[in-house]
């Protein structure tokens, strides 16, 4: 029987090499649903599984595991360079809010606070409604832990301009670094990780109640900055990457 060859076509088969890499694949992106391509090449490479950039993103493509890609919002032309530039941990402390509902119709109400330097999350504070004097609360505990920040980044939201806020930073010798008024960008950092936050979280869980919220997201706070590679870090975690300044510090701080 005589076939024109116009007529075939060849399903193209991936190689039988690849298929423990891409269950290795499938199962990071069960686990994580939001990784693309670059993070889950991280995460390989921790299983000693080592694969090419371009490889990696090829494989996922074929699998059907790639993530869809969300449209950039364009900023203002023209919009001043973000002031108070973190040099060290304790620099900047970034903080706002991030709402969401649970099933039973409870509110969430989410204080993120982030270390504009080493990008770890210090906390996620939950509740149904949360005011200045608890912010106020939160940021204590935090530098009995940490210390203080140099500055506190926000926007002019009631909660970070309030006199009872403003007078606990005079004590406490803290200086406020409100953004302008429109341009979230200016808290770039605090907007990139609620996006995350959101994007990885929020979007992915449905909380029964507030109890339960608070705690998946502290579960999820924690692997955040312990377990997550953050691209802008060289895709060290949070943690990693403030360990390793601590002792580029000490180090130096040993040489002098």
């Amino acid at each position: 029987m005589q076939v024109s060859r116009s007529s075939l076509s060849y399903t193209l088969k991936m190689p039988r090499k690849s298929t423990p890499v891409i269950e290795a694949m499938r199962t990071l992106s069960g686990q994580f649903p939001r990784f693309g391509s670059r993070h889950i090449r991280v995460l390989l490479g921790r299983e000693g599984i080592v694969v090419g950039r371009d490889r990696c993103a090829s494989l996922l493509a074929q699998a059907g595991l790639q993530v869809p890609k969300k449209r950039r919002r364009r900023q203002v032309a023209g919009s001043r360079p973000r002031p108070h530039a973190p040099a060290t941990r304790n620099s900047v402390w970034c903080y706002d809010f991030v709402f969401d509902a649970c099933a039973n119709g409870q509110q969430v109400k989410c204080l993120t606070v982030v270390d504009e330097f080493t990008r770890e999350c210090l906390a996620i504070d939950v509740a149904g409604s949360i005011r200045s004097s608890r912010v106020v609360e939160v940021l204590g505990r935090l530098i009995s832990v940490h210390g203080a920040p140099r500055y506190l980044r926000s926007d002019n939201g009631p909660e970070f301009v309030s006199t009872a806020l403003l007078k606990w930073a005079v004590q406490e010798n803290i200086e406020t670094a409100l953004i302008d008024p429109g341009k979230p960008w200016q808290n770039g950092t605090n907007e990139s990780f609620n996006g995350k936050f959101r994007d990885e979280c929020l979007a992915m869980e449905w909380f029964r109640n507030r109890i339960e919220a608070k705690i998946v997201i502290e579960d999820w706070r924690t692997h955040y900055n312990e377990v997550r590679p953050h691209s802008s870090l060289q895709y060290q975690t949070p943690a990693e990457f403030r360990r390793a300044s601590e002792c580029i510090s000490t180090t130096g701080a040993v040489n002098l």
